[in-house]
């Protein structure tokens, strides 16, 4: 299926709201928009963990090699309780965090499981502390040591059932709902992947907070039935940003000429033929996303560019991004290209707004997937509407930066 043919989340301000006269509608983009409140605060209530994952009608996403378990490229196939009980056991909630802690033995290794909110829009029979609705957990089933047979026993399992995960690096063919859910699983997933390690001492460490924080326990089993003392660890005494997750900021612009007639498009040599896309890099430590737009945008492109406005945002669970939005313009004696500086970029032209209003029409696809019926060869083709790259173009075409509009 065809990255191109949801309708994207719809959003949540009120319409009538001074801000949504003011500046208009949000802007939802794919991956975000998730159908979960987080309740974060309660990751690390013991009892309600407990309940909420022994619930029997909560749901899990299961995850291998970070892919998501699916019935069809579109929907994700969720699993209950009794599916994953034989992997994680009936209650692995039932130790505490400080008995984790105090019982951590680097030769046992258990399948992550994550913790990702609840559904309040369900009618379930589960409530907490005033808070109702179904509980969701995603769970890493890739198949690991002391756990590699319980792993593959339940993958075929679902195999057996006609339930296959997903391939390719970058999915994004899922139903909104469940993209916006994926997102944080897999974001979750991939950074206790590559944290086992603790940053501040280098020795193995423990997931905890329902997989929103690695512990650097001060004892270790190893095996045995003694616990030998660890190296000390700065991140034992306090609150360490490198024991909890982390996203990292990205700008993305549409830029637009100084007269607001033309955009900005790059191209990089992985890209399919006449395929072209906005500018975007990583924000760089002490540098506002207003300045960053400004250097990326010099740096691959040789334009300088003025006014920066920023316009949405969007999760991107490769690893774990989140771009930000904006439509830029070009200073009137800053529109040469000079692809010099940097050479991330084969290609940069400047198009004029009817040429890529067409693109938007016709020839829209992701970047492993193949021109779409009506497009014709030769012309400019773009990301599909799940990237936000197609959002700020749409918006630039339908006159977010000029009086009249363009569509």
């Amino acid at each position: 299926m065809s990255s191109q043919a949801f309708n994207l989340p719809a959003p949540v301000d009120d319409p009538e709201s001074m801000l949504s006269r003011k500046f208009g509608r949000e802007t939802v983009n794919y991956f975000a928009g998730s159908v979960l409140n987080r309740v974060g605060w309660l990751r690390t209530d013991h009892t309600f963990i407990r309940a909420a994952f022994q619930f029997k009608e909560t749901k899990f996403m299961l995850l291998k090699d970070l892919s998501p378990l699916v019935s069809a490229p579109t929907k994700v196939h969720f699993v209950s309780f009794d599916d994953v009980k034989p992997l994680t056991t009936e209650d692995p909630f039932g130790p505490s965090e400080e008995d984790l802690v105090k019982n951590y033995d680097s030769t046992v290794t258990k399948p992550l499981i994550i913790f990702l909110g609840l559904e309040e829009s369900a009618k379930v029979p589960f409530e907490y502390k005033g808070l109702k609705g179904r509980p969701w957990f995603a769970v890493d089933v890739t198949p690991k040591g002391s756990y590699a047979d319980a792993a593959k026993q339940l993958i075929e399992a679902q195999a057996s059932k006609g339930h296959t995960f997903l391939e390719g690096m970058r999915p994004m063919t899922l139903e909104p709902d469940a993209a916006g859910i994926y997102a944080q699983a897999r974001s979750i997933a991939d950074w206790n992947t590559r944290h086992k390690f603790c940053a501040g001492c280098g020795q193995p460490t423990l997931s905890g907070n329902t997989g929103y924080k690695r512990l650097c326990p001060p004892t270790d089993l190893a095996g045995s039935d003694t616990p030998r003392e660890r190296l000390e660890c700065a991140t034992r005494r306090g609150v360490s940003n490198i024991s909890f997750p982390r996203t990292d900021p990205t700008m993305i612009a549409a830029v637009i000429s100084a007269d607001g007639q033309k955009v900005l498009l790059g191209r990089q040599k992985r890209y399919p033929p006449h395929w072209y896309s906005t500018l975007a890099g990583f924000i760089e430590p002490g540098e506002s996303i207003e300045e960053s737009v400004r250097r990326e945008v010099l740096e691959e492109s040789g334009v300088r560019v003025g006014r920066v406005v920023i316009h949405s945002s969007q999760p991107w669970p490769y690893p774990s991004s989140l771009m930000i939005g904006a439509i830029a313009q070009a200073l009137p004696d800053g529109e040469t290209i000079d692809l010099g500086n940097d050479p991330e970029l084969e290609d940069a032209q400047w198009f004029p707004l009817d040429v890529v209003k067409e693109a938007l029409r016709v020839g829209v696809s992701g970047l492993g997937e193949p021109a779409p019926e009506g497009y014709k060869e030769g012309g400019l083709r773009l990301p599909p509407p799940t990237a936000i790259a197609n959002r700020l173009l749409t918006a630039v075409v339908e006159g977010f930066a000029t009086a009249l509009p363009k569509m």
